[in-house]
């Protein structure tokens, strides 16, 4: 089942960051408090930067959705950073990493004509179909992220993936600590991004 949490803009602060993905992005299984909106939001506060960060992510949201509903984000608010991250509910799917490459594309693509900047985060697939749908599905972001020259975070779930310790009861999605994880690798790119922007 789709769910959107989405928090409204402030109109008042400098800067608007959206988290644009799926589960992994969207808080599930954790109250708000443990939100990497609410997380990665507290963090960059405390450092001094004047900014809000939305949670814009659908839980269950695959690549074909993000785009199917990406010009209502970005046409009704205005947006400075947004970090995406979708592709991991297709690879669970098998679908085609072409159609993935191709819908990861074209988010890019408008969201590069919207001079929104990108932090793109990257998938890795598990090895369920196969070698060559492994290599393929796991090239699409590393050649996209070069493509648009967009700051890049090779994968999510970098020192979470597979280690309990950070993750719910179902092995697949971040817990709390997980979470900050999360958001401290992602901290890092969206704070290279703001200092160029100055």
């Amino acid at each position: 089942m789709l769910f959107i949490n989405f928090i409204p803009l402030n109109a008042n602060c400098n800067l608007k960051v959206a988290l644009y993905g799926d589960s992994l992005m969207a808080g599930y299984g954790l109250s708000r408090e443990f939100h990497l909106s609410t997380v990665l939001q507290e963090s960059l506060l405390k450092k001094g930067y004047d900014l809000e960060v939305i949670n814009a992510s659908v839980s269950g949201d695959t690549s074909t959705g993000g785009l199917n509903r990406l010009d209502w984000l970005i046409e009704d608010n205005e947006i400075d950073i947004i970090v995406l991250c979708l592709g991991a509910n297709d690879m669970l799917r098998g679908t085609k990493p072409s159609l993935v490459r191709e819908n990861l594309n074209r988010i890019l693509e408008k969201l590069t004509k919207k001079n929104i900047k990108i932090v793109f985060a990257g998938m890795l697939s598990q090895d369920t179909f196969g070698k060559e749908y492994k290599k393929e599905f796991d090239n699409i972001f590393p050649e996209l992220a070069n493509k648009y020259k967009v700051s890049f975070l090779p994968f999510l779930l970098d020192g979470v993936a597979l280690d309990p310790k950070y993750n719910l009861s179902d092995g697949k999605h971040p817990n709390s600590q997980g979470i900050r994880l999360i958001s401290k690798n992602l901290e890092k790119q969206i704070i290279k991004i703001i200092q160029n922007m100055n």
